[in-house]
């Protein structure tokens, strides 16, 4: 079992519910077709989620929504849970009821479940690959599916991962647009974070986003909690770690993949982000097999 299904957060309800409820009017499920012409409603089966490759669960709660929704009485027995790390030729759940609306849930459901697994499979490969190299965490970013956001954070969390700021929100983040912005009307870095800090909640931290050591070490002295090191060579990181002398949180952030990971979590960086956990994870091969009654 993935240690990361231990204590894992469950994803907001009602964003499952309403994704769901999306998934399946897209579908229209209801107006199947080919199913309604050709499965008499009475005619039962009984089904099973198969894992074809190597990777880790997520997604279980949306495959039994998809046929709580679908109001066809279908009864899932899992056999693992999110956060598992499973094998090919596993059988994660048994599914059982009308087969009429096995299969005409079976995309939705399986589209719910390869995307999440895949996440979460790409998300612990992130995370094995950064404590080779040190102690960094790795976290996601807001590049999401529009609409899936919850979910897909959800996956980060199932894999071992940790989760940046949810919306705009929830955080300060001072990017290079915003310092251009600033400097065209002759605002500098340091009275910059001085606004941000007097016009923010109070709760919040304030992150910017630094190109170079020299951008880092300003920042801090002006009172960042947060300092992203965007795009930086593994060198510059490294000094930058340095400098900074634990005074304020680094995020590593800009060209990481499993190749480079490890030499940045060695940098001594707290935080990697990582875009491609929620924007690029491949989906995990699963295939649900339906046998009729």
């Amino acid at each position: 079992m993935n240690s990361a299904a231990e204590g894992l957060r469950p994803p907001d309800a009602a964003a499952l519910r309403d994704a769901v409820a999306r998934a399946l009017a897209e579908d229209r499920v209801l107006q199947d077709v080919t199913t309604q012409a050709t499965v008499p409603p009475d005619q039962s089966g009984s089904g099973a989620l198969l894992i074809k490759q190597d990777g880790v669960l997520c997604g279980l709660d949306l495959v039994r929504e998809v046929y709580r929704q679908l109001g066809g009485d279908v009864a899932l027995d899992a056999l693992a849970a999110d956060g598992d790390a499973v094998a090919a030729g596993q059988v994660v759940a048994t599914l059982a009821g009308p087969l009429a609306a096995l299969l005409s849930g079976e995309r939705v459901a399986l589209n719910f479940l390869q995307r999440l697994s895949g996440t979460a499979t790409l998300t612990q490969a992130f995370v094995e690959r950064a404590a080779e190299g040190g102690a960094a965490r790795i976290t996601d970013t807001r590049k999401t599916t529009p609409g899936l956001r919850a979910l897909e954070r959800y996956a980060v969390r199932a894999g071992g991962g940790h989760n940046h700021r949810d919306t705009l929100a929830d955080g300060v983040l001072i990017k290079d647009n915003h310092l251009a912005a600033a400097a065209a009307r002759g605002v500098a870095l340091p009275e910059l974070l001085a606004e941000a800090r007097e016009r923010a909640p109070h709760t919040h931290r304030i992150e910017v986003e630094a190109p170079d050591v020299e951008t880092v070490l300003l920042a801090i002295e002006a009172g960042a909690d947060i300092v992203m090191l965007d795009n930086m060579p593994v060198a510059a990181m490294r000094e930058a770690v340095e400098a900074a002398a634990g005074r304020a949180v680094l995020e590593a952030s800009g060209g990481v993949n499993l190749g480079t990971v490890r030499e940045i979590a060695a940098t001594g960086v707290d935080l990697i982000s990582v875009g491609a956990l929620t924007h690029s994870a491949p989906a995990l091969d699963i295939s649900l097999e339906v046998e009729p009654a």
